[in-house]
């Protein structure tokens, strides 16, 4: 088992594609793997991390688009906006995506479909750095 933290840019709120940077950002530790998975787990309760379609940029927009319509932006519906206007809606859009992912490791790469990529989805309007821990278990 091997253990990595990875620092992510501070990004504008939307679905963004971070497959690359968690191929770069992992190499070395999948380069020996044959078989096994990668867990990443976002330490953070207002963004989440899932695993959709890559190919087209407009299905992240549209997502966005829907998880705004179900959890809607609007100050006066919650308790909680000690930190702004997207700060209740953030951490409500957080627990429905999820924060981690498991990713199968085949051949020392990421066994993710034809379409699919990894995505951070921030949901605050004005983020920091976010931190991703990524664990490797190897079954061989």
């Amino acid at each position: 088992m091997m253990q990595k933290t990875i620092i992510l840019p501070a990004m504008p709120r939307g679905i963004h594609d971070i497959t690359t940077v968690i191929e770069h950002e992992c190499s070395m530790m999948l380069q020996d793997a044959h078989i096994g998975t990668l867990h990443l787990f976002l330490s953070h309760t207002s963004a989440a991390i899932t695993i959709n379609e890559q190919a087209d940029p407009d299905v992240r927009l549209d997502m966005m688009d829907i998880l705004d319509r179900i959890v809607p932006m609007h100050r006066e519906l919650y308790r909680h906006t000690a930190e702004g206007p997207d700060d209740m809606t953030s951490h409500a859009l957080a627990s429905l995506i999820g924060c981690d992912v498991h990713i199968p490791i085949q051949h020392g790469s990421l066994a993710l479909g034809t379409w699919q990529g990894i995505h951070l989805c921030e949901f605050r309007h004005h983020a920091r750095n976010r931190k991703l821990i990524a664990t490797l278990h190897i079954i061989q």
